[in-house]
């Protein structure tokens, strides 16, 4: 009696498990699936953004679950999460082709240096002009800079 019900029970798992894998041969879907699983990587990346500019949806929503549960910090091709900073350098990282009116932008963020030493500092680039500043102070700084010639980098 155990063994008949067993059999049984057997049976209809495989019977369940045959028109499963029978409609995923025959789905409407099973051609697409395979032109699919034929495209390279960049091309599938490709069919991506070509489906999410043609329906108006974004992909992306789902990958931060997904992301999560996979990728960790270490993982190559991971994303760092860089938390925001409040303090801030500012670099100078050139002086570009007008020095003038960047010594002159060093000497208003650096008023105890003289017109020599900035021109030193200026010449001796990449220097830090303002270091631990706020965010603020520090994004006004490069955009000054910025607007006499200079590049900067805020670090």
């Amino acid at each position: 009696m155990a063994e008949e019900k067993e059999e049984k029970k057997q049976e209809e798992a495989s019977q369940k498990a045959e028109p499963k894998t029978e409609s995923a041969k025959t789905s409407k879907y099973a051609d697409l699936i395979e032109k699919i699983k034929s495209l390279s990587v960049v091309e599938l990346a490709d069919l991506v953004k070509e489906l999410e500019e043609a329906l108006g949806v974004s992909a992306s929503a789902m990958m931060p679950t997904a992301l999560s549960a996979s990728a960790t910090p270490s993982a190559p091709g991971a994303a760092p999460q860089q938390e925001e900073k409040a303090r801030y350098s500012v670099v100078l990282a050139s002086a570009g082709t007008n020095k003038i009116a960047v010594i002159k932008a060093v000497r208003e963020l650096k008023p105890e240096m003289g017109l020599k030493d900035a021109k030193d500092f200026v010449e001796s680039a990449p220097k830090t002009v303002l270091e631990d500043v706020p965010k603020e102070d520090a994004q006004k700084a490069k955009e000054k800079l910025e607007a006499a010639g200079a590049t900067v980098e805020l670090k």
